[in-house]
């Protein structure tokens, strides 16, 4: 059976030295965030996570979720009381607003808490985790009557969450939906239609789930432009604001999908169900984006879960699974083999799953802040820039960040061998589950264009130069560290080629949009190597300056400094390769006849 260890140590690491929340106290919501606070929180949940949630992965995956002839659905065996012990021990409350109930923490908090959740059990994750963006969502574009009666429970998490965009034959066009929202006279509207692929749709973890959903008042545009954003619970609160009579809306199936078995993933239809518009009547869309984007940046966190619970595994069994000799020598001269940890191609595959781990969570965590100080920085200036580099950035964290996380994973359920391959090792349970997260949320290709498409151009490129700038602050810093000078000389290579190639679109995608969307995918991996360089620069410089004081755990510091020159020879060189793919345009690509697809009798 596999098992998990949340990595606290290397998460304080990123808050506490390299990201040093605590200089953050004098801004609203940071005063609580002391050192003390940060290590209690990081350390508990871990502990939490590691526990209680980690052993129920496997049974989630081989149970599933049961759906009933009355519609309902139940859960697998354990769920129900971990959610429970999850609310009892308020981890829903960590980053909720103090006025509904929450405790106001900074997002850093909260993102810490919510990769060791969904490394732990993913399918367990999305039920607390789609809450939080519905929430967000509510807060946002909701009245004040809606958050008084729907934020306090759902924050507390006695109550769920779900968003519903999908519909059967409408994915990520969304103007093409046709889920109806009738006017009823009394401020309330009857949503009739069906959506599918909803997350934690229905189950039995809570008295009450908050659906907020996508639909069409009459007359509206037929385009996005139309769309209108309504909660519709599944009870019906009564006077009491305690839930009441159903309301119509139900779950029809339950997808059976390749992972994430443990979460409900449902057909859900709506019958006359009532609902009440959230915001503005046509801007439904621009409220549900509030929760897309947190949903995206969560996302972006699932590819650094599934990756590093495979890694953790994959590092045990290689220091225990024994298989010939060293190249240079036999390791353990008294055993007839040994370990597969000395191999080469074995370290490659595990290196390149350490060096990926830690530079995702340090620009989870580092993003983290960036949501945190769009709110509360100081200035308008600081506020902006904020802005701008966690709007550039989400695209690259959810799209690169998930590629990469499935190919991690993928790589460690190799170093088993053929018992990656059998089911009760568990690999291949990691394999499935972090497939879904480069499909969900917007699928990678559309990350890639709304980062090429739209990102790159926006607001006269001001994002990306304000990224261009602190990369480049970076890079001149490092320098001036003794041992960090080849490290900063390769990122600024790498950096160089992230510059030619957005002058390459610059230049030629106006003339042939072809040509950009060809090289979007190529331009997001480009730019999330040399983001986690960025991060890996950050961390060395810390771990310089902390083995300058000699500290007890020095050992974890080396580590620091060996991984980040490792990162700089293995990944940030592909920078120039995917560039010379992004220039090859799309000639060749677009250039075949449809039929010359087809496959010849």
């Amino acid at each position: 059976m596999p098992t998990y260890n949340a990595p606290t140590r290397d998460t304080r690491f990123v808050i506490n030295e390299m990201l040093d929340l605590a200089s953050y106290g004098n801004l609203p919501g940071f005063e609580n965030a002391t050192q003390d606070m940060i290590d209690t929180v990081v350390n508990e949940s871990g502990k939490f996570c590691s526990e209680v949630l980690a052993p129920l992965n496997q049974i989630g995956d081989e149970q599933g979720c049961t759906r009933h002839e009355d519609g309902s659905v139940t859960t697998p065996d354990g769920f129900k009381e971990a959610y429970a012990q999850l609310v009892e021990s308020g981890w829903t409350t960590l980053g909720g607003a103090e006025e509904y109930g929450g405790q106001g923490l900074p997002h850093v908090m909260s993102f810490a808490f919510e990769e060791y959740i969904g490394t732990a059990n993913q399918a367990f994750a999305m039920y607390p985790g789609l809450t939080s963006g519905a929430a967000a969502a509510l807060q946002a574009a909701g009245s004040e009557e809606q958050k008084a009666m729907y934020l306090p429970k759902m924050i507390s998490g006695e109550w769920s969450g779900t968003m519903n965009l999908t519909e059967p034959h409408c994915g990520t066009d969304l103007g093409m939906i046709r889920t109806k929202a009738e006017p009823q006279g009394d401020g309330s509207y009857a949503i009739t239609g069906t959506k599918i692929f909803i997350s934690a749709g229905e189950h039995d973890l809570t008295s009450n789930i908050i659906h907020l959903v996508l639909a069409k008042t009459p007359g509206a545009p037929d385009s996005s432009k139309g769309i209108s954003l309504f909660v519709v619970p599944k009870f019906i609160l009564d006077d009491s604001g305690e839930p009441g009579e159903r309301n119509g809306v139900s779950c029809g199936s339950i997808e059976k999908k390749m992972g994430i078995h443990g979460n409900a993933t449902c057909g859900l239809n709506y019958d006359g169900a009532t609902g009440w518009m959230v915001g503005e009547e046509h801007k439904g869309l621009a409220a549900m984006f509030v929760m897309m984007n947190a949903a995206r940046l969560g996302v972006g966190l699932q590819g650094l879960a599934q990756a590093e619970v495979a890694y953790q595994n994959a590092v045990e069994y290689a220091l225990d699974r024994r298989q010939g000799r060293a190249l240079t020598g036999p390791a353990e001269p008294d055993q007839k083999a040994d370990p597969i940890f000395v191999h080469p191609d074995v370290r490659r595959m595990l290196m390149d799953a350490k060096v990926f781990n830690e530079g995702m969570r340090a620009l989870c965590l580092w993003g983290a802040l960036q949501v945190d100080l769009t709110h509360k920085a100081q200035t308008e200036e600081e506020r902006q820039l904020a802005d701008d580099l966690i709007g550039l950035m989400t695209p690259v964290i959810k799209g690169y960040g998930t590629d990469k996380g499935y190919d991690i994973a993928n790589n460690m359920q190799q170093v088993y061998g053929g018992h990656g391959y059998v089911k009760e090792w568990g690999m291949e349970q990691f394999v499935r589950d972090s497939r879904i997260a480069m499909i969900y949320e917007g699928t990678n290709g559309v990350q890639a264009m709304d980062l090429c498409g739209r990102k790159l151009a926006s607001k006269g490129g001001r994002a990306i130069q304000a990224y261009f700038a602190a990369v480049e602050e970076e890079i001149a810093s490092a320098k001036q560290v003794e041992g960090l000078a080849d490290i900063a000389e390769k990122m600024e290579a790498a950096l160089e080629e992230q510059k030619a190639a957005t002058m390459w679109f610059m230049s030629n995608a106006m003339a042939n949009l072809n040509h950009l969307g060809a090289g979007a995918h190529h331009y997001m991996h480009i730019m999330g190597i040399v983001t986690l360089g960025f991060m890996w620069l950050k961390q060395a410089k810390v771990a310089a300056a902390a083995l300058e004081g000699s500290p007890e755990d020095a050992a974890f510091y080396e580590a620091k400094l060996t991984s980040a020159a490792y990162y700089a020879e293995r990944f940030l060189p592909d920078a120039a390769a995917l560039r010379r793919k992004l220039e090859a345009g799309s000639e060749n690509m677009m250039k075949l006849p449809e039929e010359a697809f087809a496959t010849a009798a």
